[in-house]
């Protein structure tokens, strides 16, 4: 098995935590996202933050055009690796 990371790049706080739930609904995953605040450089602001859902896919199972699509709905986007 390979170390497999998904990152999901979404625009607020609110976002990230509705796609995190969304996200065992849709699909199976192995364990919880993991859930990070990415403040832009220089900013100290929580609303100058985008958050970051990391998901990890050993087994390969997560298809990265579906989950394009997943995180398409709240206005974010999935990081190639």
């Amino acid at each position: 098995m390979s170390d497999v990371r998904h990152v999901l790049v979404l625009p607020n706080r609110d976002a990230a935590q509705e796609a995190a739930e969304a996200l065992g609904e849709r699909f199976a995953l192995d364990e919880e996202p993991q859930l990070v605040r990415d403040a832009l450089a220089g900013e100290d602001d929580a609303e100058d933050a985008q958050w970051l859902l990391v998901l990890r896919d050993e087994g390969e199972r997560l298809d990265p055009k579906e989950l394009d699509e997943f995180v398409g709905e709240w206005d974010g986007w999935r990081e190639e690796p």
